[in-house]
């Protein structure tokens, strides 16, 4: 019985030590994978858990005094499901989401705001170098 005379901290204390050694930051974030052309690939995934306890005393034991009948249970459930990649190639990095696409007019435009960042400064950097090249002459 524990320190503090109830048999059900027992037995959540049993339960969410099993689960702390189930999960850890790489059951989230998986490891990287590697491919020979220098990609790095992420993996992403969610995680949903569920927890329930609980238990009974049935009154005084009529052989010991003192000790009471307990009967208690836990239980836990877990879900893991992958949703994205991280795709690292050299200083890019991209979400690619394993799910279903957008849904509405603003997750699109949501979505589409890398490719467009993207755009938008290889063409600064493309002015940039043809305004230096005017310079040189």
């Amino acid at each position: 019985m524990s320190e503090h005379g109830n048999p059900i901290s027992d037995v959540m204390a049993a339960t969410l030590q099993k689960l702390r050694e189930m999960l850890d930051v790489n059951t989230i974030v998986g490891e990287p994978i590697r491919t020979p052309d220098g990609l790095m690939l992420i993996p992403i995934s969610r995680l949903s858990m569920g927890f329930a306890s609980g238990g009974s005393e049935f009154g005084k034991t009529p052989k010991v005094e003192g000790k009471n009948n307990f009967g208690g249970g836990a239980g836990a459930g877990i879900k893991m499901e992958p949703i994205a990649f991280l795709v690292v190639r050299g200083d890019n990095v991209r979400l690619l989401p394993v799910g279903p696409g957008p849904v509405s007019t603003l997750d699109r435009v949501v979505d589409t705001v890398p490719d467009v960042v993207d755009k938008v400064i290889a063409f600064l950097d493309q002015r940039k170098a043809e305004q230096g090249d005017k310079e040189e002459f």
